[in-house]
């Protein structure tokens, strides 16, 4: 056994043995060090700022993407963010012991479904040291351990944040070992983690397609596949042109380097000519290329915006950029079928006047969220009520679109009897 699969293995047995402490802990006892792990990042400030600012640079010269050091990179004002998305979890009804259904038995057996957590969660995610505080304040709150595992580019950033919450816990009265930090920032660290059956329950990764899909290949543990985000707006032949604009800006921009940003815009032909004059002028004004098709580049040239002919590879990507696939449709039905094609089953939003297309638009698309009328930046757990997000599920089985606290869930059945036998 190598040094490195013995140190993996180590601290995921201090994650496993911890788990049973957390799975009974009071909801008391959870929020009240959710409440110091919240504290402790406001009186860490400075020092938290400091060691980011060291992993930024040392990104920047590992030639790390902007999109990246833009996920990389906190502040003031995102340090207190995350402060505040801890406390919000306080304040969502804890789901462990909950009772989600009860029966009785002709021969007098009770039987009750209760939610209990699933264990040990390793989280291995990169880039986004604010995902090291939403993720081990869920399994927490929702009893289970976190073992986290970031990318090499915040590794600083992220052991001074398992330092600061695993002191806050302890200080509430739980095992320090709620939460461990993976050790290791190879490649190799990871495989070995995926390979840890019996003392990690389920792997959650979070990041780009190659992070995700070395995780599903390689791990032999369950896992919920989370956020690759190629979202498709549609703008319908009848909609409201102001209405168009502000979603569809909002969509792109208001910021790119997240799953729930638009990488795709379709406009039905018979909208083009009153929508995309006031729509192209207010992209461009916001620095946005266009990837566009034959019709929609004569718009793009009229409106004087940057755009490229769209390639095969475009209607497929995922830009973390103020890049936008856009083409022109013929009909709802082409939208759909395009939607279909190239969807990665993450959001998809409609724009329209018309409660049929928007029904049809709902009920027979299969992503994970549809809106009709929204912004897809509205695809978070937080704007879902969920409080901080453990990630988005694109996949169907046990936990689909924002994860909150329930998601993290399993459940076990108790059952009652009077010393029946079975005959």
């Amino acid at each position: 056994m190598t040094d490195a699969k013995e140190a993996v293995l180590a601290a995921a047995k201090l994650a496993k043995n911890a788990a049973p402490a957390l799975a009974i802990a009071s909801t008391e006892t959870k929020n009240k060090a959710l409440k110091a792990i919240a504290q402790s990042l406001i009186d860490n400030l400075d020092q938290i700022i400091s060691v980011n600012h060291t992993d930024l640079e040392k990104a920047k010269n590992d030639g790390v993407s902007d999109y990246l050091i833009d996920r990389l990179m906190l502040d003031e004002d995102r340090i207190r963010q995350i402060s505040e998305a801890v406390l919000e979890v306080i304040d969502i009804p804890d789901p462990i012991n909950t009772e989600i259904r009860s029966w009785t038995q002709p021969n007098g057996i009770r039987i009750k479904q209760v939610r209990v957590p699933i264990g040990v969660i390793a989280m291995i995610y990169e880039a986004r040291p604010n995902v090291t505080v939403d993720s081990a304040a869920l399994c927490l709150k929702s009893g289970n351990v976190a073992f986290l595992r970031g990318s090499s580019n915040g590794d600083a950033t992220n052991e001074l944040f398992v330092q600061l919450m695993r002191s806050a816990v302890v200080s509430a009265g739980l095992p320090a070992d709620c939460i461990v930090k993976a050790p290791g920032t190879t490649h190799a660290a990871v495989e070995h983690i995926l390979k840890a059956r019996g003392l990690v329950d389920l792997v959650i990764p979070r990041g780009g397609a190659a992070l995700i899909e070395n995780v599903v290949t390689n791990s032999i543990i369950p896992v919920i596949e989370t956020g690759i985000g190629n979202c498709h707006i549609y703008i319908d032949a009848n909609c409201d042109v102001d209405m168009a604009v502000n979603l569809v800006v909002n969509s792109k921009t208001q910021r790119v380097s997240v799953c729930n940003a638009a990488e795709t815009m379709l406009v039905h032909k018979d909208a083009a000519n009153k929508v995309l004059p006031k729509l192209l002028e207010a992209l461009k004004a916001k620095g946005v290329t266009l990837h566009a098709d034959k019709q929609m580049a004569k718009f793009a040239k009229d409106a004087g915006i940057n755009y490229a002919d769209v390639l095969e590879e475009d209607w497929h990507a995922e830009y973390y950029s103020l890049d936008i696939a856009a083409g022109i449709v013929d009909s709802f039905d082409a939208a759909l079928s395009h939607i279909r094609k190239y969807s990665t089953e993450h959001t998809e939003l409609i724009i329209t006047n018309d409660p049929v297309n928007a029904a049809r638009f709902t009920n027979e698309l299969d992503s994970a969220v549809l809106l009709v009328n929204a912004s897809t930046r509205f695809t978070d757990g937080g704007e879902f009520g969920f409080g901080a997000e453990i990630g988005i599920s694109t996949q169907k089985l046990h936990a689909r679109g924002p994860m909150g606290l329930v998601e993290l869930t399993s459940y076990k059945y108790i059952v009652t009897g009077d010393g029946q036998v079975r005959s």
